[in-house]
């Protein structure tokens, strides 16, 4: 047994030295309270990488097909009346989306940015007791309403009961309308009055648009939009002003859900209008993105990148669309964010090179300082002999 313990000794690649044959030093005392430190220092910093989770991020090709893009934004129009504002989006494969209104809210806003009122999209009035029919008689007691289009029915049995219906009928003539006075439910509601009464208002307009997952535009402009010998138009001619101010702010733009440390370039941005009219562009291209959080919850959202560029309305040449256009592309790679937690052994192995990398690195610095001085000590005694 006494033989086999012996033998086990042998493989001690730790050898001790009785402490009498100890030198301690102040460099060395320093140089143990300094490399303590910085070991402590180190420990903390792996500590918390292993308790928090990290980000591992990887580019792959977007594959998915057939899904739909949320875009959500809140801009404000500090010169532009909700009245005048609509929303339009539409994409290469040729759907639009024209004079949205569902899933919007609009403020109005005093010259101070202070909200008047909110509501949904269109206009309401009062209507006086006996409208126009559409046989040209007012409408008597018992009696059905059905308001004239003015000839822009789509068949004999079409009615247009307000002033909204009226817009839109002609807007899928593509017509415009140039004097709402003459529109007998325009004239009833105060369509031009609640312009002028609107004037010099602004308009805080949020919401969010579902389209397809292709390439499109959306834009806010002045005047109900409709379609043209296949050019899309707004029509302006029924506010009667020459130049609109189209300077806005982006509260905040997205496309698709938040998740953890998203950066979205618009957000805050504002842009003043100098020149009297003009086609504010933002040129975005999107970034499919997937987020898996540690306790495997994906987010299937996009990030996106973006430059401007402004079209002013020159004389003597097309005159551009007054409004601020989104033109948006999607990106065919797709990011992938996926959180982790570091293992155990992972941390385990971390702590033990830091210990021991210190530990040796401070050993051979102290070896260093020690046969240095004792060198010189050593010169210096031989110097006072000779």
């Amino acid at each position: 047994m006494d033989g086999i313990i012996s033998k086990l000794r042998n493989f001690d690649a730790y050898p001790k030295i009785n402490e009498d044959f100890y030198s301690r030093t102040l460099s060395g005392g320093l140089i143990t309270i300094a490399s303590s430190f910085i070991m402590l220092l180190l420990f903390i910093s792996e500590l918390r990488l292993y308790l928090h989770a990290v980000t591992e991020t990887k580019l792959v090709v977007d594959t998915s097909r057939g899904e739909t893009l949320r875009i959500n934004f809140d801009v404000t129009f500090p010169a532009l009346a909700c009245s005048m504002l609509s929303v339009d989006a539409m994409d290469i494969s040729g759907e639009q989306h024209l004079d949205v209104k569902h899933d919007i809210i609009k403020n109005r806003l005093d010259v101070h940015g202070n909200v008047i009122e909110a509501r949904q999209d269109g206009i309401g009035g009062p209507k006086i007791e006996k409208p126009l029919q559409r046989h040209g008689g007012r409408l008597e007691h018992n009696e059905t309403y059905c308001g004239s289009c003015y000839g822009a029915e789509a068949s004999d049995d079409d009615c247009c009961n307000n002033c909204e219906e009226v817009r839109e009928a002609y807007r899928k003539k593509g017509w415009a309308m140039s004097n709402p006075d003459l529109i007998d439910q325009c004239k009833r509601e105060g369509f031009l009055q609640r312009i002028k009464d609107e004037e010099g208002e602004g308009c805080n307009i949020y919401g969010f648009l579902e389209v397809n997952k292709v390439a499109g535009n959306f834009h806010f402009a002045p005047g109900k939009s409709f379609q043209q010998s296949n050019v899309h138009v707004h029509d302006l001619l029924a506010f009667q002003k020459e130049s609109f101010n189209v300077s806005h702010k982006i509260n905040k733009l997205s496309f698709g859900d938040y998740f953890p440390g998203v950066v979205n370039p618009l957000d805050s941005v504002q842009w003043i209008q100098e020149t009297p009219s003009g086609m504010y562009q933002y040129f975005i291209k999107v970034v499919p993105t997937v987020y898996t959080d540690v306790s495997d919850h994906t987010i299937q959202t996009n990030q996106f990148s973006v430059t401007e560029h402004f079209r002013s309305a020159e004389v003597g040449r097309l005159q551009s669309l007054p409004g601020v256009f989104f033109f948006y592309d999607l990106s065919p790679i797709k990011v992938t964010f996926t959180e982790e937690h570091v293992s155990f052994l992972h941390f385990l192995t971390n702590v033990c090179a830091i210990v021991g990398g210190i530990f040796t690195v401070s050993g051979i610095l102290d070896s260093f300082i020690y046969h240095g001085q004792k060198a010189i000590k050593k010169k210096m005694e031989i110097g006072k002999f000779s």
